[in-house]
């Protein structure tokens, strides 16, 4: 009997049909799209599987409905029994995702299904504006604000680990004593993707660029050492990231930031972002 419904497990030969929809909305899907581009939809090389939803007995036509399901569960696009059939894979897969995260009528969605099983939540941060600029910032950038170089690594972890804690809640170095966390933020810095400025061998202000797709690049991590915030310090360095993403690389500068923090987005404003979405995150 052939099912008609309910989430498959997608694979290279679905891959343009995944890049179609990625490219739809790039900086929606850039989680995603940052390592589809690179790795396919091999689970293995993807670090994840990439799931639609399939109302058709064959293989071929639009897809609808995308999920990732890696590290994190991101449902990109889906009306409600795309969702539901996520769900169902989801429970069967069992949780493998530290949070839900991506557009916010999805990511609820998708927690009203899995809340029953899953919940509850360590916490549910239902309205993360998604702002994005393609120009130049609107303000003067930092000119002190560089990337970090590998040998800096030491001195750079103790702001990432503060940043990590103070914007997640939770201590990145509990499980490993920190092995797993040190070698993600060495990534970035072997890749060019964190920034800082240092002053007298201490950072005051860090950001990074996580995910970074063809057409666009996320910043994450803003952090402003707490002596040296209300002076303009974030907002200059985060325009000298994101001149960095759009000048030097190519791409769309993007971010989500929680909707209760004014301050925050009134700074991003200023530097030029423009609100594109909403961002839903639920954290376990």
């Amino acid at each position: 009997m052939l099912r008609l419904a309910g989430a498959r497990l997608l694979d290279e030969r679905d891959l343009t049909e995944v890049l179609a929809v990625l490219a739809a909305d790039p900086v929606a899907s850039c989680m995603v799209a940052a390592r589809v581009e690179v790795a396919g939809l091999d689970p293995w090389r993807l670090g994840g599987e990439v799931w639609a939803y399939d109302h058709r007995s064959l293989r071929g036509g639009r897809v609808d409905a995308l999920c990732f399901a890696g590290p994190n569960l991101i449902p990109l696009c889906g009306d409600a029994p795309a969702l539901r059939s996520f769900a169902d894979r989801a429970r069967r897969r069992g949780r493998m995702c530290s949070s839900l995260v991506g557009p916010a009528e999805q990511v609820l969605g998708l927690w009203e299904e899995l809340a029953p099983d899953w919940g509850p939540a360590r916490e549910v941060r239902a309205d993360q504006p998604l702002m994005a600029m393609g120009g130049s910032p609107s303000i003067p950038m930092d000119p002190l604000v560089r990337p970090v170089r590998p040998e800096e690594l030491d001195r750079y972890l103790p702001a990432a680990i503060a940043m990590f804690i103070e914007e997640v809640g939770v201590d990145p170095c509990a499980e490993d004593g920190g092995v797993s966390y040190r070698a993600r933020v060495a990534e970035l810095i072997a890749g060019g993707r964190a920034f800082a400025r240092f002053e007298g061998g201490d950072v005051v202000f860090k950001a990074e660029i996580g995910a970074m797709s063809t057409k666009v690049g996320q910043i994450q991590g803003v952090w402003v050492r707490p002596d040296r915030r209300g002076r303009g310090i974030g907002t200059a360095g985060t325009a000298a990231v994101a001149e960095r993403l759009v000048r030097g690389l190519g791409r769309t500068a993007s971010l989500y930031v929680n909707s209760y923090n004014d301050v925050a987005k009134a700074a991003y404003r200023r530097i030029g972002f423009a609100q594109v979405g909403q961002y839903a995150t639920v954290l376990f």
